[in-house]
């Protein structure tokens, strides 16, 4: 992401930190035998934490990997007890007969609209022709369903996949988990650690969703083996203001930290047009502007998620923001 200039703003004298609304737990894990889930995207970073908490509950996992692929992740996969498939994913007679026999499929694939549409919709249409009751995309964001389209590219690319999720005959469960809380240790320009200075566009009092990758996966594996599942779950590790963040940086590394506002919502929106203008035409996933998009989104206060449904798998415990800063200077 881009480094941003920005403002020296005046603490505010009590940070704000507003804990995960919970509901009533609505499953418990319990099976009579191993259940068969087949993941997608299994050798990335949050595939690959989805298989491990799948295999830990006891599920079978077949992970799909792309044929050829030297992901050293793979031997991970397998040491760990998930059954590698190789596949091509342009493939739909492999990709349907990889889904027999399944529970669920799980999308955590990553990339734009040749993956995100196109590879998820024959994976989908795999899943359908292979009997699969149930399909979980590649959606893990913040709720994209309230944000206006051309506001965020690859999120746009979620919704027109959901359009063709929702007309599909299988029941489908979307996860969203707000922003990653692992990218506040370096990727997201918000917490300065050098600067000991936390950044923020707009207002300091706007509820943001965290939830680490970790905590997003068990969530996810938890969801997979529930056959109970609304359309869509919503989930945050910590709902915290940038208030909150700053309170939490300070605690984390035991150095007190300001506020630097970089202006309102308005200057973060012109300063994705030029990013994006400047920078040439790639098929990069997350480029500097891609990662402004979705602060601007956060910031906005639209797309924040409502009600949670932490509790809906009580054996999961949600990591703090606190805790992941800290690990950072661990």
């Amino acid at each position: 992401m881009s480094c941003f200039r920005a403002s020296l703003a005046a603490p505010h004298p009590t940070p704000t930190v507003l804990m995960a609304t919970e509901q009533t737990p609505a499953y418990t894990s319990a099976s009579s035998g191993p259940t068969t889930i087949v993941l997608a995207g299994a050798s990335g970073e949050l595939g690959l934490q989805i298989a491990l908490s799948l295999l830990e509950r006891g599920a079978y996992v077949r992970a799909l990997i792309r044929r050829g692929s030297t992901n050293p992740q793979i031997a991970t996969l397998r040491e760990q007890g998930a059954t590698v498939v190789e596949v091509d994913f342009a493939n739909s007679k492999e990709l349907t007969e990889a889904c027999v026999g399944a529970a669920c499929v799980v999308s955590a694939l990553s990339g734009l609209r040749d993956v995100i549409v196109d590879t998820q919709a024959r994976l989908l249409d795999a899943a359908v022709a292979a009997g699969v009751p149930r399909f979980i995309p590649s959606d893990y964001s913040i709720d994209y369903t309230k944000l206006p389209y051309g506001s965020n590219r690859n999120l746009d690319l979620r919704r027109e996949f959901q359009e063709r999720l929702d007309k599909a005959p299988i029941a489908a469960t979307s996860v969203l988990n707000g922003m990653f809380t692992d990218l506040l240790t370096g990727q997201a320009p918000v917490v300065l650690f050098k600067l000991h200075r936390v950044a923020y566009w707009g207002n300091a009092d706007q509820p943001l969703d965290f939830t680490t990758l970790a905590d997003t996966a068990a969530f996810t594996a938890a969801a997979a083996l529930d056959p109970t599942t609304p359309r869509f779950l919503r989930v945050a590790g910590e709902v915290a203001t940038i208030r909150g963040v700053q309170a939490a940086a300070s605690a984390a590394t035991g150095k007190k930290f300001g506020l630097l506002w970089a202006g309102g919502l308005g200057v973060l929106g012109t300063m994705i047009k030029v990013t994006r203008a400047l920078m040439p035409t790639s098929d990069e996933v997350f480029p500097p502007w891609q990662g402004m998009q979705y602060l601007h989104n956060m910031f906005s206060g639209l797309p924040k998620l409502a009600p949670l449904d932490n509790a809906r798998y009580p054996e999961i415990r949600w990591t703090s923001v606190r805790e992941v800063l800290k690990s950072r200077n661990e």
